[in-house]
């Protein structure tokens, strides 16, 4: 069960579960549409959602086929992984108030795996997704028939499927 301040983030955001873990709350979406040059169709232009963490929750391994740019809020710094499409060159970045080797902006470019979790109590991020975010371009890598193997080798990675 949710407490404390997370429990309050998900009631004054109106936050539901979200299929990859913990939760969020669409904040805007774009009214202009857009053409992807790969061909999938029209997506709104852009796309924002508030998503938190609480403690003991995960993002798990998922890839969403258009650029995402992570902001940090409030809480926790966030551990945030990231892979290329075919599953190597796995590397960890903080999200957070700015530090050395911590940044309240990251960027996951199109089509490359990503995993998250807190580090600590909670983290309320938000997430901006252009073209805009559209569940025919997201995809867990639990659900694939061959995911890249790479991300279940992973040290610590077993948590995030």
């Amino acid at each position: 069960m949710v407490t404390g301040r997370p429990a309050t983030l998900i009631r004054d955001l109106a936050l539901v579960p979200h299929p990859e873990g913990g939760h969020f709350g669409e904040v805007y979406r774009s009214p202009t549409p857009v053409e992807p040059a790969d061909g999938r169709g029209s997506r709104s232009a852009l796309t924002t959602i508030y998503f938190l963490l609480p403690a003991g929750s995960v993002s798990r391994w998922h890839r969403v086929l258009s650029d995402e740019v992570w902001h940090f809020y409030e809480g926790a710094p966030v551990e945030l992984w990231m892979a290329s499409p075919d599953g190597n060159a796995i590397r960890q970045v903080r999200l957070g108030p700015l530090e050395p080797d911590q940044h309240p902006v990251q960027t996951v470019p199109a089509g490359c795996w990503q995993a998250a979790r807190s580090a600590g109590d909670y983290s309320l991020v938000g997430c901006t997704v252009g073209p805009g975010f559209d569940y025919r371009d997201f995809a867990l890598a639990a659900d694939q028939p061959d995911p890249p193997t790479q991300l279940r080798a992973a040290p610590d990675h077993a948590q995030f499927w």
